[in-house]
């Protein structure tokens, strides 16, 4: 039945236009539209078989335009298992678009910082990631024509567009850490226990989101890029609350400078 949705979404889209790469705004990230020229713009619910988004700084729509000079189809809103979606409901969207021909997924997240050099406002690009999520999106019956039962997750993160991403960084003044990123369910935050936790067994960044779509990029053939805006600093010796609206507000502060980066990986 899957298939079916897929193959009848990608048709759908298809006739607008068959880019080779799509981008996933996230969280408060929507800003990044601004540096997309746009031609074209979809409604979710206006697409056979896609979910909707129903968290707020996630417009829920596709759009269709041009990015560094590159045609691209942009996400402007995901979804998230806390929502209540599964995992396949979840990556629904990466496998339309590889039916669709795309072959490498730019992604950008919200996530709280776990280092104290990881200020509120800035971006990090993801080297790695740990799922904590203890869900996949590929369980269940594999589909031969979008990759193998067992894909290698080797290098999740494509080596080749992390190297561009730096150089678009650097020329343009941009500070641009790296590190690991954690996917946890939500939505409830993280507790200072578990915060000290996730920097024990080796994260730097956390988030409800990014892993699940990666898995499925990856199984589906695409090179893979993701950078986090990060939205606030996870210090369990100092505990502070973040509110949606802060975090809101700092993924809209980091949002230019990693769209800066987007167009300068394409542009490359």
């Amino acid at each position: 039945m899957d298939r079916e949705k897929e193959l009848s979404a990608a048709r759908h889209l298809s006739t607008i236009a068959r880019p080779k790469t799509a981008v996933i705004l996230g969280t408060g990230l929507g800003v990044m539209e601004r540096s997309i020229e746009v031609r074209k713009a979809i409604d979710y619910r206006d697409i056979p078989g896609f979910p909707v988004s129903s968290v707020k700084g996630h417009s829920g729509r596709l759009l269709f335009g041009a990015l560094g000079g590159t045609e691209v189809v942009v996400m402007s809103g995901r979804f998230h298992l806390y929502e209540g979606y599964g995992p396949r409901e979840v990556t629904f969207p990466i496998r339309v678009f590889a039916r669709m021909g795309v072959e490498r997924l730019l992604i950008s997240n919200a996530a709280g910082g776990l280092r104290t050099d990881l200020r509120p406002g800035t971006p990090m690009l993801i080297t790695d990631h740990i799922n904590l999520t203890a869900q996949s999106p590929l369980i269940g019956l594999n589909d031969e024509e979008l990759g193998p039962r067992f894909p290698c997750m080797t290098e999740p993160y494509s080596l080749k567009l992390r190297a561009r991403a730096r150089k678009a960084a650097m020329d343009r003044g941009i500070e641009l850490k790296e590190g690991v990123y954690v996917q946890l369910t939500g939505p409830s935050l993280e507790t200072a226990a578990e915060t000290r936790m996730l920097q024990i067994i080796g994260a730097d960044a956390v988030g409800m989101s990014t892993v699940m779509e990666v898995i499925q990029a990856v199984h589906c053939g695409m090179e893979v890029l993701a950078i986090s805006a990060i939205t606030n600093q996870n210090d369990p010796d100092k505990y502070l609350p973040a509110t949606l609206e802060e975090v809101i507000a700092m993924a809209e502060q980091a949002g230019p400078s990693i769209a800066d980066i987007f167009a300068g990986i394409l542009e490359a």
